[in-house]
């Protein structure tokens, strides 16, 4: 299994980036997927997740309303456009791939130990 991610990088703050994660050698549209960050310092979150079966998304507050994720099961890739980028979203951002066994389960339920797959992570920076 192979998960690059791409689409990191020095933004302004006010600005927008989008994040990329494409995955091989796994049966992509039967994980849920979910968008990690961990700045220096504190805990690793999510900052937002999407279903297999139905493309349903959830945020965290911090993100809820400025980010966007969105999956792309013909081209294995799931993105999260990040807008209204702020100081506190620098971060390294890493994608995380969940299976899915339960049809419908919502993929805010996952527990970050069910994430199997765990791509290298991607630094965002929100700097003037």
């Amino acid at each position: 299994v192979q998960l690059q991610a791409s689409g990191g990088g020095l933004v302004q703050p006010g600005g927008s980036a989008r994040l990329s994660c494409t995955a091989s050698g796994i049966t992509f549209d039967a994980y849920a997927i979910g968008w990690f960050r961990q700045a220096p310092g504190k805990e690793r979150e999510r900052i937002s997740c999407i279903s297999a079966e139905d493309g349903a998304s959830r945020y965290s507050d911090s993100v809820r309303g400025r980010f966007a994720i969105s999956r792309d099961n013909a081209r294995n890739t799931v993105y999260l456009q990040m807008n209204s980028l702020r100081p506190e979203d620098t971060a390294v951002y890493f994608c995380a791939f969940a299976p899915e066994l339960i049809v419908g389960r919502g993929c805010s339920s996952y527990g970050e130990g069910e994430y199997d797959y765990w791509g290298q992570g991607t630094q965002v920076t929100v700097s003037s």
